[in-house]
């Protein structure tokens, strides 16, 4: 029984992680959308780091790949660091116009792949 109910205290939690997460079907992948400007902040956590980029149009949320594929591609917490230009393409999400899902970033010359 303290099994049970030890089980079933956990599941809000297991749960909350799992609404936190989104799915990529909110993003238009009919169309790439090209966003260059200055980083004005990085959040540089899972599960996925973003990025806030002062367009020429609008400031954009940027959602990048999870921290452990970044790491993994050179993508450190540096490179896409507060003030650094980047150039980023990906998708506009279909629910926030200001927000889009990076397929690829270019910082300081070094092109990273996100998927």
């Amino acid at each position: 029984m303290r099994k049970i109910l030890g089980v079933l205290a956990l599941l809000p939690i297991a749960s909350a992680g799992v609404l936190a997460h989104h799915g990529w079907g909110s993003y238009d992948a009919s169309k790439t959308v090209t966003v260059q400007g200055p980083i004005e902040a990085s959040r540089y956590t899972n599960p996925h780091a973003t990025i806030t980029v002062k367009a020429a149009d609008k400031v954009w949320t940027i959602t990048l790949a999870p921290v452990s594929r970044m790491q993994a591609r050179g993508a450190t917490a540096a490179l896409v660091g507060v003030g650094k230009t980047v150039t980023a393409v990906g998708y506009a999400s279909k629910v926030d116009p200001n927000e889009m899902r990076a397929e690829r970033i270019t910082v300081d010359g070094k092109t990273v792949e996100m998927r």
